[in-house]
């Protein structure tokens, strides 16, 4: 496959786990990509999810790193206006010093969580209205300049630390075409404007400094298993997962059955649910190969990032294994 095949982990923690065992599973996920030559692993910024452990995401960028050798790792994303544009560039400018040519950083306008949790993060309902500034401010700071006179980010990287811009609507799209930045598409979880938002990308791209021709990267859920009826049963699981922790997300309640999952998933509200991971690739490293490549194609990716779901850490191991020997040549 002509394009770059790379990971994104949310870190997740399954029922009767801990997030230690959760952030251990992420140190062997980030070796198998490693070793099985993913170009790089991400890691998202979300807050009151007990089903996610990436929360503090420099932080476990900075273990993971400490635990590999070569391959990047970054933020995919780190919700900028929930930071000021100063300390994201401190945190990442250490991780470049401390791991030099290892660190991309993506940036994401959403709160990646809900409105009493955005208040518990001090986070001004309208800072979201300065995030084309905020980016251009820290862009500034990683590249030992400042649009702010007399302040300064320490350290400074000797390497570039360089942007993504994440998104899943148009303007996304278009800020990251108008800054000359890579974009990636969170088509994964938000798949219904990826070919508009793609499309406006590329239409309105201006080279900068970094980048001088559009990079599209576009999101895919994976289940990939020694045989097909691992594969769908794996995501069946995993999707319930995701239901139950949707349903349970205002805090504790009941324990669904599977049969009263089920039934959820076929109601309004749960078609919904469901629609969000249309882009899933199910079944045996040939049936996942299959799947990826026309849909690279379909959007003309230059690379795609992979969630892999399955709730045991060896089955995820080996969808990114599997996955990686069917795609990368």
């Amino acid at each position: 496959m002509a394009v770059a095949l790379s990971i994104l982990d949310l870190a997740p923690i399954a029922p009767g786990r801990s997030a230690r065992e959760s952030l251990a599973a992420s140190v062997e996920l980030a070796r198998a990509a490693e070793r099985s030559g993913y170009t790089r692993v991400w890691y998202a910024e979300h807050h009151n999810m007990p089903t996610i452990a990436s929360s503090a995401t420099s932080v476990v960028i900075g273990h993971v790193a400490e635990h590999t050798d070569t391959i990047r790792l970054g933020a995919g994303g780190i919700m900028l206006p929930n930071h000021s544009p100063l300390v994201i560039a401190e945190q990442f400018g250490t991780l470049e010093t401390l791991f030099p040519g290892r660190i991309d950083l993506g940036l994401g306008r959403a709160p990646g969580t809900d409105r009493e949790t955005m208040r518990a993060i001090r986070r001004d309902a309208t800072s979201a209205d300065t995030f084309p500034q905020d980016v251009l401010e820290l862009q500034a700071y990683l590249k030992g300049e400042s649009r702010i006179p007399g302040v300064q980010s320490v350290p400074v990287p000797e390497g570039e630390v360089p942007l993504y811009l994440l998104g899943s609507s148009l303007f996304g799209a278009q800020l990251a075409a108008r800054l000359g930045l890579p974009y990636a598409f969170a088509s994964h979880f938000a798949p219904d404007a990826l070919f508009e938002a793609v499309a406006a990308y590329r239409e309105e791209f201006r080279p900068s400094e970094q980048l001088a021709a559009p990079y599209v990267i576009a999101g895919a859920n994976v289940f990939a298993a020694e045989s097909r009826e691992q594969a769908e049963a794996q995501r069946e699981t995993a999707y319930r997962n995701r239901a139950r922790a949707f349903i349970s997300r205002g805090g504790p309640g009941r324990e669904y059955t599977d049969a009263e999952i089920d039934a959820f998933l076929h109601s309004s509200g749960g078609r919904q649910l469901t629609a969000m991971t249309k882009y899933t690739a199910t079944g045996t490293a040939e049936d996942v190969r299959a799947y990826l490549e026309d849909f690279a194609a379909k959007v003309r990716a230059d690379e795609l990032i992979t969630a892999h779901y399955a709730q045991e850490v060896p089955d995820r191991i080996r969808s990114v294994e599997l996955t990686a020997k069917a795609l990368i040549r």
